[in-house]
């Protein structure tokens, strides 16, 4: 028995005569390992959960992949859970997870800008290994793999001003996601000491999809236009206001200028190419995946917590052609 379960395996040594017969034995049988046995025996169902909030775009598909790769690299897998039903984010948030941990996934990742700390602490209780990506956890910082947001939100109004936009308007996701309310932030905080107050900024909130960014440039376009530049506070809905743009005549960069943020894979190909801040989320969903890794099966990854932030300038970012206050 000892013998067969090596040749199965492949862990553990087998002569290649035994290892023969094995494969003979499975073929003739069509014989598949039980994963309910092998848990049972290793206390271990090598598998880890997800949650995120859609399955939709490119800044969630590239942290799923880059879960996918981390796993099968160590021959282990995925589920994944996404927010559904008639309940707030927050709360489709917990519900997820919890389902998870029902799953008895032996680790668990979560993309937690919905969450409040009192949740976390909540979630961390009901199981102790779990990672919280875009999400500062204060009570255990060794669970948060987040990058710098509010540096974010700077370093988009920087890219702005030393281009020369000083009228400005911004696109806002969900004003309650931690991620969305830290970019805003410093946002205005750069704003602020270049002597452009708040109230001067024209601000919409959307909901970080392509629609939502579309009907908010819709919004910001009623009436005269009265800023040389946007500021979106993620890719899915500068791609969306682009649209809108061209849709009514109105030319990027020539215009209006538009910085995105997240720098996910479509930025590159949008048309125009679209400026955007640059945040490394692959290296952000790696370190966090192998945090756990080490965590539940005694991996040795190196683990990385400072995620640095640039800006990849592209063909939608220019200089107001018309004077500005």
């Amino acid at each position: 028995m000892s013998t067969a379960s090596r040749a199965i395996s492949g862990k553990g040594p087998v002569s290649a005569e035994a290892l023969r017969k094995v494969q003979a034995a499975v073929e003739q049988l069509r014989f598949r390992p039980s994963s309910i046995g092998r848990s049972l025996s290793t206390q271990s169902l090598g598998i880890i959960g997800i949650y995120t909030p859609s399955f939709f775009g490119a800044y969630y598909g590239t942290i799923l992949q880059q879960t996918d790769i981390e796993l099968r690299a160590i021959r282990r897998h995925v589920v994944v859970a996404s927010g559904c039903g008639d309940g707030n984010r927050r709360d489709e948030t917990i519900e997820a997870v919890k389902f998870l941990i029902d799953r008895d996934c032996d680790g668990i990742v979560v993309l937690a800008h919905d969450l409040r700390e009192e949740d976390m602490q909540l979630l961390q209780a009901m199981h102790a290994k779990i990672a919280f990506l875009n999400r500062h956890n204060p009570h255990a910082p060794e669970t948060s793999f987040c990058p710098d947001h509010f540096h974010g939100g700077e370093l988009a109004a920087q890219a702005l001003l030393a281009a020369g936009h000083r009228q400005l308007a911004v696109i806002s996701g969900p004003p309650d996601a931690y991620d969305n309310r830290a970019r805003i932030n410093g946002f205005f905080a750069e704003l602020e000491r270049n002597a452009i107050k708040r109230d001067a900024v024209r601000l919409v909130t959307s909901d970080f999809s392509r629609e939502g960014g579309y009907a908010a440039a819709q919004q910001l376009l009623q009436g005269e236009r009265d800023f040389t530049a946007v500021f979106c506070a993620n890719d899915e809905m500068a791609v969306g206001a682009l649209s809108c743009l061209q849709r009514r005549g109105i030319s990027v960069p020539e215009d209006v200028s538009v910085i995105g943020y997240d720098d996910d894979y479509t930025a590159e190909y949008a048309t125009p190419g679209l400026t955007s801040v640059h945040i490394p989320m692959r290296e952000v969903t790696r370190n966090a995946v192998r945090w756990l890794l080490n965590l539940c099966y005694g991996s040795g990854h190196e683990i990385v917590r400072e995620f640095p932030i640039t800006v990849s300038y592209r063909a939608t970012l220019a200089g107001p052609r018309w004077p500005t206050r």
